[in-house]
């Protein structure tokens, strides 16, 4: 990830942002009782095939943030009240690197404004999705572009697992079926990052204004959630825009 988002909520968080590095040890690695919902963001907004960023690389790591967030949220270790984040439960995750998040958020119990914590997330939520996605054997680093301007990207060790997300999601919205919590939660990851014109790309209005509706009508704490997110990253594009 090239560029760093965030903001000046707490300036003082980064002062200790170096992301925790595992080596890949699948077996170490947390046990696959299902998709983490980071992961599939992750898939959700990069291509299949070459694992390139379909989206601007701010919007990306916001969303990536408030996944890990959402997360912990459906694990039970933390919840969002208006813009606020609160930790309900300390005990740590058995994935590291929900571990790592919560133990941050315990750390820095002083600081409860979301946004702040979308921010600081953001720094590093890019390399730690990726990592812990490497480590499951789900991506693998390949660099790319110039030698004077190489960049690592990851890209999928297997397409159809890729394109599972984008293919589930699309489908179900565009038969305006109702969406489970977890599709819930990943559409509203979408629809804040503004990366739903994309997935619903000629699909009827009538289907775009039901994905919204249902995102609408999540639940309180991810409804809270998910409107700071589409506010941080809707200030990244305008700053975008206007530079």
């Amino acid at each position: 990830m090239s560029s760093t988002p965030g903001g000046d909520y707490a300036p003082h968080l980064y002062e200790h942002a170096a992301p925790h590095q595992p080596v890949r040890a699948v077996g170490s690695a947390a046990a696959r009782t299902g998709t983490r919902l980071a992961d599939e963001f992750f898939y959700l907004a990069h291509d299949d095939q070459t694992g390139r960023s379909r989206l601007f690389d701010s919007a990306t790591a916001h969303g990536l943030a408030a996944a890990l967030l959402v997360e912990l949220y459906g694990e039970g270790r933390v919840t969002f009240e208006g813009r606020h984040l609160r930790v309900t439960h300390a005990d740590p995750p058995k994935d590291w690197l929900q571990h790592l998040v919560l133990d941050r958020l315990v750390a820095e119990s002083r600081h409860t404004a979301t946004r702040t914590w979308l921010a600081f997330l953001g720094t590093t939520a890019y390399e730690q999705v990726a990592t812990r996605m490497w480590q499951l054997g789900l991506l693998r680093p390949e660099q790319s572009g110039r030698w004077w301007r190489q960049r690592i990207v990851y890209v999928p060790t297997d397409m159809n697992t890729a394109a599972w997300s984008w293919a589930r999601l699309s489908y179900q919205v565009r038969n305006y079926q109702r969406l489970n919590a977890f599709d819930l939660a990943l559409a509203g990851l979408a629809v804040q990052t503004q990366l739903d014109p994309i997935l619903l790309d000629g699909a009827p209005l009538a289907a775009r204004a039901l994905l919204r509706q249902q995102v609408e009508q999540a639940p309180p704490p991810l409804r809270d959630l998910l409107a700071d997110l589409g506010a941080v990253v809707g200030g990244a594009v305008l700053s975008h825009r206007t530079t």
